[in-house]
């Protein structure tokens, strides 16, 4: 285990990494391009997710920046106590040891997820995909560099190259101890990681969101937020995939009309129900299971609901746990909404693509949880730590 840094260190580095990503943003983006020659799949939310320009460096020098601005999350005093026999007991935030994170094609990932951990006084053991590795490993030397000019140990990141029968054997029997595991990618990545990992981990689930227009939406929000949502960035696990619309909608016809149109521009393909599909640009889908999928492209699905109380069951039993939006000008329907949909982020009359830790106020995050322990939604800094009871005493005894 490494001996916790002291904050003065753990920022400088920080900075460091900061102007190290500065210095070498021109061999980082031609670095960047081998892995993405070298890509022959043809999954255009993998290749997006997997592709470094500068507005990517741009977001990592912030990420890190922000990093080290921020308050130290390790030692901070959560409750404390004075017994009736005189010691004083505190309950303070604690590193977790060694965290690792195994994700794909994310090259920014290395920053930031490295950034959190290490701020937070953790190690961190990087496991990326394979077709990430040249960006990846150019990153980790970076974060040597950065590391070794204020005399840390290297160790401190640490790029674990396996494949995958080496990972397995590596989440089965551990060759060093390791606290805590975040799958970061698709459902097959968290379904092997779950079989395999003998530690705890902590789900970073997928999205299939949900966007509720309510019968007293203002339909110009609404429009706006479902496009944005599928639209802006279709690899995010924040994007929208499915759209319920309210049965009572006035001018319902017209309104998916425009909807249409809107998604077209952007060549969105548009599956519907037995109620929706009767449009000409709406097919209808096969199999009620495909309200789980999340789609990760050009594609999303638009129903027809009763009401909102419908609305939260159908999102209950279908959506990833991420994220869900309901449209309407009745604020008692949305706060009915936004208290019994079981999603880590509820939002009113606004977008699914903020549930992110930058955009939440976190400065960034290590993954966005779907689990409820320990932590729900974006993973920031002040949740990769666990906590710790100090107990001062005099020679008392029970």
């Amino acid at each position: 285990m490494n001996t916790l840094l002291s904050i003065e260190i753990r920022n400088a580095v920080l900075l460091k990494m900061a102007e190290l990503l500065k210095r070498d943003r021109e061999a980082l983006i031609e670095i960047n391009k081998t892995d993405l020659e070298a890509y022959k799949g043809d999954d255009i939310s993998m290749f997006d997710r997997l592709k470094v320009n500068d507005a990517k460096v741009d977001e990592m020098i912030k990420s890190v920046t922000h990093l080290a601005s921020q308050e130290d999350p390790v030692g901070i005093e959560r409750f404390s106590f004075k017994h009736e026999n005189g010691m004083q007991i505190y309950n303070k935030t604690a590193s977790f040891g060694t965290v690792m994170i195994i994700y794909e094609s994310r090259p920014d990932v290395t920053v930031e997820a490295a950034g959190i951990a290490f701020k937070s006084g953790n190690k961190i053991l990087l496991k990326g995909g394979k077709e990430s590795l040249h960006s990846n490993l150019k990153i980790v030397a970076l974060w040597h560099e950065a590391l070794q000019t204020y005399g840390a140990a290297t160790s401190w990141v640490e790029y674990l190259q396996f494949n995958r029968t080496e990972t397995q054997a590596f989440l089965e029997k551990p060759t060093q101890k390791v606290d805590l595991i975040v799958p970061r990618g698709g459902e097959r990545l968290i379904a092997f990681v779950k079989k395999h990992a003998t530690c705890p981990v902590i789900i970073s689930g997928r999205g299939n969101n949900f966007v509720y227009v309510h019968k007293e939406a203002d339909l110009d929000v609404a429009l706006n937020v479902i496009v944005n949502g599928k639209t802006a960035k279709i690899s995010a696990c924040n994007a929208v995939d499915k759209v319920l619309i309210d049965a009572n909608l006035p001018d319902k016809d017209k309104f998916i009309e425009t909807l249409i149109a809107k998604l077209k521009e952007f060549n969105v393909e548009i599956l519907g129900d037995a109620k929706t599909s009767k449009f000409e640009e709406i097919k209808a889908f096969d199999s009620e299971d495909i309200w789980y999928e999340e789609f990760l492209d050009y594609k999303i699905v638009i129903g027809e609901i009763a009401s909102n109380e419908d609305t939260i069951a159908k999102i209950n039993k279908y959506s990833g746990g991420h994220s869900s939006s309901i449209i309407t000008k009745n604020d008692t329907e949305a706060e009915l909404f936004m208290a019994n949909v079981d999603t880590a982020a509820v939002y009113h009359n606004a977008s699914t693509r903020f549930t992110d830790g930058g955009q939440l106020g976190l400065g960034g995050e290590l993954a966005i949880s779907t689990d409820k322990l320990h932590q729900r939604g974006p993973i920031g800094l002040q949740h990769l730590v666990t906590n710790k009871w100090y107990v001062h005493g005099n020679g008392q005894i029970r």
